[in-house]
């Protein structure tokens, strides 16, 4: 269905459905939604309408519109990270659960938290701080992010060291299918083995099976005392240093390894960097991270330690580099590689003349993420074809339309594709949801 059908066909529609000021063509858009849209289209496409449905029950019928009609639906939280993932290449409707935001329960005692998929991440932090509690997930733009969309591109994030994936953190879900029905799966407790395990498959799906509207999810007791040890210097000696720290009985919540451009960057020094981050009781933190101090002296490298006030904004500078804000330009890469291939990596990357790239790699799971300001499609083949080589992968996540259309965003992944082709096809026969987005254009 072309652009003027779609327009003039489904604007009445979606406004009888969601209401016509939940439907917008453009204006009243953030100036960050539409950077993002237009970074997430293919040349000839467009997103025709942004709809945000006040209810599941109209979101659920929008969807069964959307079927009728053979409209294709690009499901999203507040767009933040729209483009991400492979480009849409046929005129579309953003479908936003940013409306459903409501707070269904926060079981204190249980540890559990239901919310609405449209919550953002940020709000919902702060109501569990008020009881004294966390979801531990760090992930990219935590200000405009939305739960929902947090699950749907898996974005944990340093965190992920200690408390593992989001995938761990689900729960429960509710979603409304592509045909407009509603489904649940899981349920609002910590133990809970009926039944398909839908909450892993939804996660980091990219929209692609169904749209999430609701989701239950594991929480913690905020920490006593936190404290973040920065190790700097030449990479052989803190590569020596982090593979003692992960044989070792220390238990830190995150271990990152930054490229030396986000050291100077963050004003840390010289050569790459280690951040060491230790949460719980003070006592405990306070000999942990004497112990990693130590280390890093004994290998001659400069040691800076982050306290209770300094910490939070030490990481929130991170994270305002790696994945970089959109639009710049730059490519943003998903990364996962043998976490004692680290600094070959970062040499690799070096030897091929890449200017300005920036580094962040967690070292207990080998996942993270490598930023260019510019970088031609060959190179980033080249650094793809290194991580294969080390049991790794390269995911193309940001980048400009041009550069997507240069390179597979999602590189091979093999026989998995077909099982991933069936389940797409069983959720969504019709392909209207994010569609060209995932893994081999589903």
């Amino acid at each position: 269905m072309g652009l003027e059908t779609i327009k003039t066909a489904s604007t009445a529609a979606l406004a009888a459905i969601a209401g016509a000021a939940q439907v917008s063509e453009g204006p009243g858009l953030s100036a960050r939604q539409i950077a993002v849209s237009q970074q997430a289209i293919a040349p000839g496409a467009t997103i025709s309408h942004w709809v945000s449905p006040a209810t599941v029950a109209d979101l659920a019928t929008v969807l069964a519109a959307a079927q009728t009609a053979a409209w294709s639906i690009i499901p999203c939280g507040a767009g933040s990270k729209l483009d991400w993932g492979g480009l849409i290449t046929s005129p579309a409707i953003a479908l936003s659960t940013q409306h459903l935001n409501r707070l269904v329960d926060h079981a204190v005692g249980d540890l559990t938290v239901t919310v609405e998929a449209g919550m953002p991440f940020a709000t919902l932090q702060a109501l569990l701080a008020e009881q004294g509690q966390f979801l531990a997930i760090d992930p990219a733009y935590p200000d405009q992010a939305t739960i929902g969309g947090v699950i749907a591109t898996g974005d944990t994030g340093s965190l992920r060291h200690r408390y593992t994936s989001v995938r761990d953190m689900v729960l429960g879900i509710e979603f409304v299918r592509a045909d407009g029905q509603i489904a649940k799966a899981g349920g609002r407790v910590v133990k809970n083995v009926a039944g398909y395990d839908l909450m892993k498959l939804f996660t980091g799906s990219y929209g692609t099976l169904g749209v999430l509207t609701q989701v239950t999810l594991r929480v913690y007791p905020l920490p006593d005392s936190t404290k973040t040890v920065v190790l700097t210097g030449e990479g052989g000696a803190i590569a020596q240093v982090a593979q003692q720290l992960i044989r070792s009985a220390l238990t830190p919540v995150s271990v990152d390894l930054v490229s030396a451009t986000v050291v100077a960057n963050l004003g840390l020094g010289q050569g790459e960097g280690l951040l060491v981050r230790f949460q719980g009781i003070g006592a405990s933190v306070h000999t942990q991270s004497e112990t990693v101090a130590a280390w890093g002296r004994s290998h001659s490298l400069a040691v800076a330690n982050y306290d209770q006030a300094d910490d939070p904004t030490l990481w929130q500078r991170l994270r305002d580099q790696i994945p970089p804000p959109t639009p710049t330009g730059a490519i943003a890469c998903k990364i996962g590689i043998q976490p004692t291939a680290a600094i070959a990596l970062y040499r690799h990357i070096d030897s091929l003349e890449v200017a300005g790239w920036a580094g962040q790699l967690h070292l207990g799971s080998g996942l993270g993420w490598l930023v260019f300001p510019t970088v031609e499609a060959a190179i980033v083949r080249q650094i793809r074809t290194f991580c294969e080589a080390h049991s790794g992968f390269l995911t193309m996540l940001q980048a400009p339309p041009p550069a997507k259309q240069q390179l597979d965003v999602w590189g091979d992944v093999g026989p998995a594709l077909a099982t991933m082709q069936a389940i797409k096809q069983t959720f969504d026969p019709q392909r209207r949801l994010s569609s060209g987005r995932f893994v081999g254009g589903i």
